[in-house]
């Protein structure tokens, strides 16, 4: 697996480091999986948008469908975590 390297100013790497139970790779990893998801969307969103008017049937859906891939992100995280089955 790749690496990638991430300076932060001394002061919020004392913070981290006052919270040694959190691993801090993983929760990186796991914030820039969903800021990829994220942004994925967003071009999606975009290329629908390009030439054409939405329909509202058509934001909904698309709303709807953002809205549960955002909740299952945030379970998978919860179950990882072990506070949810």
């Amino acid at each position: 697996m790749p690496n990638v390297t991430v300076s932060v100013p001394e002061e919020l790497k004392q913070e981290l480091d006052k919270l040694p139970e959190v691993n801090w790779s993983e929760a990186v990893r796991n914030f820039l999986s969903e800021k990829v998801k994220r942004e994925s969307l967003l071009r999606k969103l975009d290329k629908m948008l390009g030439n054409s008017r939405l329909t509202e049937e058509e934001a909904d859906k698309f709303a709807v469908e953002l809205g549960r891939q955002v909740k299952k992100g945030r379970f998978e995280k919860l179950k990882k975590l072990g506070l949810v089955e």
